[in-house]
């Protein structure tokens, strides 16, 4: 049989891919010499191309920047991030950076310098705490990310939302009273029945709550009610969608509403970081939310971390976690170690 040897630029292509997840990327290297340079592949972080370069001297110069293109030229990123390098393998060794926050538009603006001996297989990863656009004139940055209240890229429904506004403001011909609580909202049953089968349930058959007209949600507050309502009439903001979407995910899940724990899953997915990834598996676990608690694992143990977690935090978790997500996250960690 013929042998057929893998291509060199192949082999280059394979060791310089950037995985990416959420606000992460990880940059896994399998062979540098103890006098060497490498640039990686470009990888897709807020509106940016980006690229990690590596150069060891009598330290390893790690630098990131964005790709050279009109966007990072007219808009260049205002990055607030951390970086950090470890050996691969069982026995990591880790190099954090302090946190850094640059204006970064070329491959000088920034770099870090370590005093490392890492050869062979090593793992360079970026956490980018805040990403902001820096407009062409000068000005306030803005975040490519909603929780600074930004017009973000979730898609809600459109249409005549002028009408559908001045319904649930102004209560025309509401035709059902929602009690909270702490207070009382005013809707129509026509609109809730459309957009759940759990409320159409509720007013078609002879329950209480098409007897009274009145409908109980006593486990949200009226300020999360509110926004669940704005989201039904297709008229919510992103800041009140960013504020209450843990409430709205409950509220989905309870009432059916398929298209909002889609959107709160995916929006949960891109505000990962290492400060709620234990919260947010929680939640993906309760919810039966697949993509996120997967993303969380990844994140905790793919991507290394797990080291980031506070021994406390780690503690408080597994005293209340399911059994059946400790397993879980065993065979995970397990999975990766061998991989590793």
């Amino acid at each position: 049989m013929k042998m057929v040897r893998q291509s060199p630029s192949l082999e280059w292509s394979m060791g310089d891919r950037v995985e990416t997840l959420a606000r992460l990327a990880q940059w896994r290297i399998e062979n540098f010499g103890p006098s060497s340079y490498k640039k990686s592949d470009s990888f897709k972080v807020g509106i940016w191309n980006w690229y990690f370069s590596i150069v060891r001297n009598k330290y390893l110069y790690i630098h990131l920047f964005p790709e050279p293109s009109s966007v990072s030229k007219d808009y260049p990123p205002f990055a607030r991030f951390i970086l950090r390098v470890s050996s691969a393998g069982s026995s990591r060794t880790f190099h954090i950076s302090p946190v850094q926050e640059k204006l970064l538009r070329t491959h000088d603006d920034f770099v870090w310098s370590v005093d490392t001996t890492f050869v062979g297989r090593f793992i360079i990863d970026v956490e980018f705490l805040d990403l902001k656009i820096c407009p062409p004139n000068g000005g306030e940055t803005s975040s490519v990310w909603p929780s600074e209240g930004n017009s973000h890229s979730i898609a809600f429904q459109n249409g005549t939302l002028r009408i559908l506004s001045r319904m649930i403001e102004e209560a025309i011909h509401a035709d059902l009273t929602i009690i909270t609580a702490d207070g009382t909202l005013r809707a129509h049953k026509a609109v809730l029945s459309a957009s759940s089968p759990v409320f159409q349930s509720m007013f078609h058959h002879n329950l209480k709550e098409k007897e009274s007209s009145t409908i109980h949600i006593q486990d949200m507050s009226l300020e999360s009610c509110t926004a669940l309502l704005s989201y039904i009439y297709g008229t919510i903001k992103q800041e009140d969608f960013w504020k209450h979407r843990l409430a709205l995910l409950g509220a989905a899940n309870k009432y059916d509403l398929g298209g909002l724990k889609d959107i709160c899953e995916e929006s949960l997915m891109e505000d990962l970081h290492s400060g709620n990834v234990l919260e947010m598996l929680n939640e993906a676990w309760f919810y039966q939310l697949l993509k996120l608690k997967k993303g969380c694992l990844e994140f905790l143990f793919k991507f290394g971390k797990v080291h980031d977690i506070r021994e406390d935090e780690m503690n408080n978790f597994f005293q209340h976690a399911d059994r059946e997500l400790m397993l879980e996250m065993f065979q995970e960690m397990l999975s990766i170690s061998i991989s590793l």
